[in-house]
């Protein structure tokens, strides 16, 4: 499974990428107002440190002026996924974006009807949002397994981007799954490493080290 970081704090992508976690980065206009930057400024940044996808979504509704901005998306990188929202307009956006040659990522999914839809318009990837659907007492983890049950059979290229994602236990079971891809927080990616019985081994070595004298420089 690929791992996406979502956010679009510099530092915090670059640190994760030097320790080879970044496969790709997802952005929104949430994400941007809370880094204090300039949309087409922040992304280049990151585009440049980062081969694989990076997300930067359209902030128009209709479709003609989604596929004016995601153009100009397009230009900043050649890994721009340009990212719109399901919706009517959204998918035709994505159809002709899809078809010039550019990655779309469509988000903001919440059923598997629409996720068959964002894959017939050639979507890229689909973003169904697991943590919002549990929100409203909805099982995100279930919408995951629609999805990769409808699109396995019918062979559909779009991969599946989970996203929402708010614990360890989301991540572990998105793998288990089969999500091609996850994106989360840095907070979150970098707690995967964490577990009491590691610290508490790693606490009883570090005493015997200390009472053996053990040196190796």
């Amino acid at each position: 499974m690929k791992f996406f970081v979502d956010t679009a704090e510099f530092d915090a992508i670059a640190e994760l990428h030097e320790l080879g976690m970044v496969d790709g980065v997802t952005t929104n206009p949430s994400l941007i107002k809370k880094a204090g930057r300039d949309i087409l400024e922040v992304t280049k940044q990151i585009c440049d440190l980062v081969d694989g996808p990076v997300s930067a979504e359209v902030t128009a509704t209709d479709a003609d002026t989604m596929i004016t901005e995601g153009r100009k998306l397009a230009e900043i990188a050649e890994n721009i996924a340009i990212k719109v929202p399901l919706t009517w307009d959204g998918l035709k956006a994505c159809k002709v974006l899809s078809g010039e040659g550019n990655m779309v990522n469509v988000t903001l999914c919440f059923s598997a009807n629409q996720a068959l839809l964002a894959a017939k318009a050639g979507a890229t990837f689909i973003s169904p949002f697991i943590g919002r659907m549990d929100d409203i007492g909805l099982d995100g983890l279930e919408l995951i397994e629609d999805i990769r049950t409808v699109y396995d059979n019918y062979g559909f290229e779009t991969e599946i981007l989970a996203a929402s994602i708010r614990s360890v236990n989301h991540v572990l079971d998105c793998a288990r799954i089969g999500a091609d891809v996850m994106t989360a927080p840095p907070a979150v990616i970098k707690s995967l490493v964490n577990h009491p019985l590691t610290d508490k081994g790693l606490a009883t070595f570090l005493a015997d080290i200390e009472a053996a004298k053990i040196k190796i420089l």
